[in-house]
């Protein structure tokens, strides 16, 4: 069977915003071979989120009794909280499918694997063959599995399925020491399993600024317990129920973790090879994500394909939800005007980090700028969160704001937040970095709420060496 459609859509994430009104009189068609509305609502941002706060409020007696409070936590109800997240998760991804499949004439969803015939056209798993005018590939990534013994236990998960276990396990082994892994053991531990951590670097967040990475691997090790420079080796079913992991490098060649539940959290890899991208003849960087222009155009041979975009993880360096969002409004716009295309931008884009402690951060860190730019034009200030008022009142005594500026004009380069709050307190200079707002601007051109703890963020501005500019408002 073949069908002629004026959009065809791979992948139901971002994906799935492109379908306006205006294709409400066209042909469209978007396939999904896994649960409908993508990583970020089913397996990714949201449903983690929905963990990390039960995770947050069971910490509460640490930070209660600094303030000359006790406090209990005497127990996490994991069936509930897994139900609260995917009673209200599962019903979104329900919703959304039966509204495309049953409510809209216009369009034909695709419920199984597809993989493209040539730039403008796929074939599904039945032999149904789409051909389209103009056509998106937005098929996201998938978990990274190490190839090693034991990883197929059925033990061993990744965050597509740790989120739905029937019940909290008493030991977890983490393996990985990026965003995804530090999250699910943030959330492990505070929510009451004994977290071991294994990465094979020195430090936690290793792409972040060193400071906060070593700033974050400092408190996390409070929280759970790392092994720092080791890999899995190999996985073993152990008689008493569970597994017992074999590490390698820097400690004893016997090194074992046991764990009732392994977290496999490696990072992700694009899924342009399931939709069959290099044989249609598109370009493909080394790691596998589709190549595309600033337009979003994918390329063949180093040319666009007209009327063929990808959009999201499969394309993208930069895995992060509001990315593909941002993607998926420039495609939308190229869709429906072929004439005037727009860019999409890469200025300022914040990424979060919803761990133990929260880690936000924008822009260059210390040492790109310095590579960029060279030492004698930067300049770089950090604040701690218990040198201001409400530092105080909480107590605090591992938050901390860095902001890397250019000595030379007061620019914005980046900025890094570890604490509290991080992902909130990064936005001042992410709207700095985005409206071309100089370091002294921001800080002395605007109030400041007294004694917010939004008062870092100014200091950290102040604290650079930066022109002053007009003279600040008495």
């Amino acid at each position: 069977m073949e069908t002629r459609v004026d959009l065809a859509i791979i992948g139901s994430g971002s994906g799935n915003t492109l379908i306006s009104p205006y294709w409400d009189n066209k042909r469209v068609a978007i396939a999904e071979s896994g649960v409908f509305g993508g990583t970020c609502l089913n397996v990714g941002c949201i449903p983690t989120k929905m963990l990390v706060r039960p995770a947050t409020l069971a910490r509460t007696p640490e930070e209660a009794a600094r303030l000359g409070i006790t406090m209990h936590t005497e127990g996490a109800d994991w069936p509930a909280i897994r139900d609260r997240v995917f009673g209200r998760i599962d019903a979104v991804s329900a919703a959304g499918e039966r509204y495309r499949r049953d409510e809209q004439e216009h369009v034909q969803l695709i419920s199984q694997e597809v993989r493209l015939d040539g730039p403008h056209a796929f074939v599904s798993v039945d032999g149904t063959r789409v051909e389209a005018e103009q056509l998106v590939i937005a098929a996201g990534s998938r978990a990274l599995l190490p190839d090693i013994p034991g990883i197929d236990l059925p033990q061993v998960h990744t965050s597509d399925t740790v989120m739905r276990i029937p019940e909290l396990p008493g030991r977890v082994l983490v393996i990985g020491g990026g965003a995804i892994a530090s999250e699910f053991a943030a959330v492990f531990s505070g929510l009451g399993s004994a977290v071991t951590q294994v990465h094979r670097g020195p430090r936690l967040l290793s792409h972040s600024d060193v400071e906060i990475s070593e700033r974050f691997t400092a408190v996390a090790g409070g929280h759970w317990e790392l092994r720092l420079e080791r890999t899995v080796a190999r996985l073993d079913p152990d008689p008493a129920g569970g597994v017992i992991a074999e590490l390698s490098g820097g400690g004893p060649a016997d090194e074992r973790v046991s764990a009732d539940l392994v977290l496999v959290a490696l990072g992700r890899r694009p899924n342009s090879d399931r939709v069959g991208a290099a044989e249609a003849g598109l370009d493909l960087h080394e790691d596998g994500r589709l190549v595309v222009d600033e337009y979003q155009r994918v390329l063949s041979g180093g040319t666009p394909v007209p009327g063929v975009y990808a959009l999201g993880d499969v394309c993208t360096p930069l895995q992060l939800k509001h990315v593909a969002n941002r993607e998926a409004r420039v495609v939308a716009h190229n869709l429906e005007h072929p004439g005037g295309l727009r860019a999409a931008s890469r200025d300022a884009v914040p990424a979060a980090i919803f761990s133990d402690p929260e880690v936000a951060e924008v822009g260059l860190t210390e040492a790109e700028a310095i590579a960029q730019f060279g030492a004698e034009r930067v300049t770089a200030y950090t604040q701690d969160y218990g040198d201001t008022a409400y530092g105080w009142a909480m107590e605090d005594r591992t938050g901390l704001v860095k902001v890397v500026a250019d000595r030379s004009d007061g620019r914005i380069l980046g900025a890094h937040v570890v604490g509290y709050q991080a992902s909130n307190l990064i936005q001042v200079a992410v709207m700095a970095m985005s409206f071309g707002i100089d370091a002294y601007t921001a800080a002395r051109g605007q109030y400041w709420i007294h004694p917010a703890l939004m008062e870092v963020v100014e200091n950290a501005l102040l604290g650079l060496d930066v022109p002053h500019g007009e003279p600040a408002p008495l």
